[in-house]
Parts: C-alpha cells; sequence; structure tokens
C-alpha cells in the first residue's frame, strides 16, 4: 500500500521545479494528480501547455495524472480545476497550492503593475483554489460523509524574514502564511488540516538571482538520489503532510532546505514591559525598551 493510495489530488504550478516535485512524489506513493499549470513565464507572461511535460514524467514512472492549463489566479478558472479533478475522480483530497511568479526590484524601481502582478497570482491563486476545495469539502460533510482533507501552501524564507528586491514577492508569502493559519481554524472541524512549507531548489524563479545555480527539474535526479539543490528536498515532506498520518498537524508553516527540516514558529511573544496600567510616556518609553526589551543598553541605566 502506498501512503496516498486513493487520494486524488491537485498541484498547482506543476509544470516545473517544486510543484513538477510535488506532483512526482504525490503520484509515486499512490495519490491520482491533476497537473495544473498556466504555462507562462516566470514573470507570469504568455501561456504553454508545461503540465503536459510534468504528466509524461509520471505516467512513465507508472503513476496516474492528467494536465491542467487554467489561471488559479482567476476565481473561476481555479474552480475549474478543482472540478476537473471531482469529474475525473469523484472527489478532491489534497490541494498543493504552489503557483507563483517573481517580478523583483527595490522598491523605487519596482512598478505598481509588478506589485499587484505578484500578489495575484500567489495570493489570489491560493485563496481561490482554496476557496473552492473548502466548498466542496463543506459539501460532503454536509452530507454525511467522512473524510480527510488537506491543503498545503507555498511560502518562502522572502517571506518570513524578508529578502532585498522582493517586496511584492515578500508581502505575498508573509501573507499566504497567514492565510494557512486561518484556514487552518476554518476548515478544522471538517477534518481539513491547512499546511505550509518553504522550499528551497534550483528553480526557473532563483535563475533569476545574480550568481544562482543552473535550474534543476526534479526529473534530472534519480528518485533515490539526493542534491541539495534538487527543487525536489521538500517533496517528502509535502507528501506526508498529504497523508492521513499528518492529521494531527495543522496550522504550521516548516521549512525544507536540502537536507534540513525547520519548523518555523512565527510571530510569538517575546520581552515585555508593563506601566502599572498607567498612560504611557513617549519621552521615557525609549529607555525602558532599549534595557528590557531590545537589550540594546545596560539595565543598570534604566533610569
Amino acid at each position: 500500500m502506498g501512503l496516498l493510495d486513493g487520494k486524488v489530488a491537485i498541484v498547482t504550478g506543476a509544470g516545473h521545479g517544486i510543484g513538477r516535485g510535488h506532483a512526482m512524489e504525490l503520484a509515486r506513493h499512490g495519490a491520482r494528480v491533476v497537473v495544473n499549470d498556466l504555462g507562462g513565464s516566470v514573470g507570469g507572461e504568455g501561456t504553454s501547455k508545461d503540465a503536459d511535460l510534468t504528466v509524461k514524467v509520471i505516467e512513465s514512472r507508472g503513476g496516474v495524472a492528467v494536465a491542467n492549463y487554467e489561471d488559479v489566479a482567476d476565481h473561476e478558472g481555479a474552480g475549474r480545476v478543482v472540478a476537473q479533478a471531482v469529474d475525473e475522480w469523484g472527489k478532491l483530497d489534497i490541494l498543493v497550492n504552489n503557483a507563483g511568479i517573481v517580478r523583483d526590484g527595490a522598491i523605487w524601481n519596482m512598478s505598481d503593475a509588478d506589485f499587484d502582478a505578484v500578489m495575484r497570482v500567489h495570493v489570489q491563486g491560493t485563496w481561490s483554489p482554496s476557496h473552492w476545495a473548502a466548498k466542496h469539502w463543506r459539501a460532503r460533510s454536509r452530507a454525511g460523509e467522512t473524510f480527510t482533507g488537506r491543503i498545503i501552501n507555498t511560502t518562502s524564507g522572502a517571506g518570513l524574514v524578508g529578502n532585498f528586491g522582493q517586496t511584492n514577492y515578500a508581502t505575498a508569502k508573509a501573507a499566504i502564511a497567514g492565510m494557512t493559519q486561518t484556514l487552518s481554524l476554518e476548515l478544522h472541524r471538517l477534518g481539513v488540516t491547512v499546511n505550509a512549507v518553504g522550499p528551497a531548489g534550483a528553480t526557473r524563479i532563483t535563475a533569476t538571482m545574480p550568481g544562482a545555480p543552473p535550474v534543476i527539474e526534479p526529473d534530472d535526479i534519480g528518485e533515490d538520489e539526493f542534491d541539495p539543490m534538487d527543487p525536489a528536498t521538500s517533496s517528502p515532506l509535502v507528501a506526508w503532510l498529504a497523508s492521513d498520518e499528518s492529521q494531527h498537524v495543522t496550522g504550521q508553516v516548516i521549512r525544507a532546505v536540502g537536507e534540513r527540516i525547520v519548523w518555523m514558529r512565527g510571530w510569538t511573544d517575546g520581552p515585555e514591559i508593563t506601566n502599572g496600567g498607567k498612560r504611557w510616556d513617549a519621552t521615557t518609553l525609549g529607555t525602558q525598551l532599549a534595557t528590557d526589551v531590545f537589550g540594546t543598553r545596560a539595565p543598570g541605566l534604566r533610569y
């Protein structure tokens, strides 16, 4: 028995790179996969049938997959992706939101069109498929069916710690982390878990950065080989999160970089100060913050 036997999955942005790696890994463990990809460039221009490439790789390895060319940032188009999975195999179990583009530039050089385009693909392109998947699962639950569902979103180190020249991309990826936590609360009663993975690898997106290594496609690497720059290094984590074994894990952000898997704790309470129920005084607040919160001033200089 495979880890995902009987499961039906959608992977968006799966024509190349990380998305292709996820689709291949899910199929390897027995899932039937809708391989979605608009087929655009790294900057989001144009269309093609790149999803066919991934389907051929999966089929050549004995898996089952179909291609889909919808723009998942188009709300109705995202609905058609979910509908294809249901029409093809009767249900949807797993949604991996991976589609993304980059249009980098320092804020003084970035156009509002470049900001909007990146936000649209990453944020709307995660929310819309999740919306249609949630409606599907809610209908099944209302019909009395018991099942498990999975949404696995794609965030990035840029969204978690920032990156120069990526105010659009980093903002979008941070938004996806917040969306993940909220969706995990909304869908919990349906038996659906929602988590986010921050992957890494030598992809078409990283190749746009100065000094980046050449692009690697997951099918260039043997199924049991390891290359820390393989875009599929995070795919085993995605497959496990997609499985029934992970039912206890939801609302989490996990990075998978090379051989490392890191649980990200996000925004948590750190050192704090109180003022005895009185209003803060801006003229003395700085000293209190420096000594008791930031640690940039010796405590003996508090007063």
